[in-house]
């Protein structure tokens, strides 16, 4: 099996770096390409200008701060990366832009920032699983 394209989706969480990590080995092993991709929430839909504006300048700016870090570590590796912020559900939009773009493996973290005790996977990592038509690479 050949891993051209990695999708490597993050959350700020300690499990998305080491998701990241592991991503960066896989494609050093396969000569692949990564598409770090964070999901941010939906943009108010209920603001007039110039709130509007200012609301989506603030959670786009949240979104760049959150993965530079991430594109810090993959510049440092050496392997072709490439970066996509988007709007919406991420168990949905991971599965979405998977299928959409293509994508050999989905490498993501097996719980997010809520890191709930006990939780075995997390519900991010359970709906990617089911909604996902190509293999996921879930790490702790």
């Amino acid at each position: 099996m050949k891993f051209e394209m990695i999708l490597n989706p993050v959350d700020g969480s300690e499990h998305s770096m080491n998701s990241t990590l592991s991503a960066i080995e896989l494609a050093k092993q396969f000569k692949s390409k990564i598409v770090l991709l964070h999901c941010h929430s939906r943009f108010p839909v209920v603001l007039s200008e110039p709130y509007f504006q200012q609301a989506i300048n603030e959670i786009m700016k949240a979104s760049e701060e959150l993965i530079k870090p991430f594109e810090k570590v993959l510049e440092e590796s050496g392997v072709d990366y490439e970066v996509r912020i988007l709007e919406g559900l991420p168990g949905s939009t991971i599965a979405n832009l998977a299928r959409i773009e293509k994508m050999d493996l989905i490498v993501m973290g097996s719980r997010g920032v809520s890191n709930f005790e006990g939780l075995f996977l997390g519900s991010v990592a359970h709906q990617v699983l089911h909604k996902s038509e190509c293999p996921v690479f879930i790490v702790k």
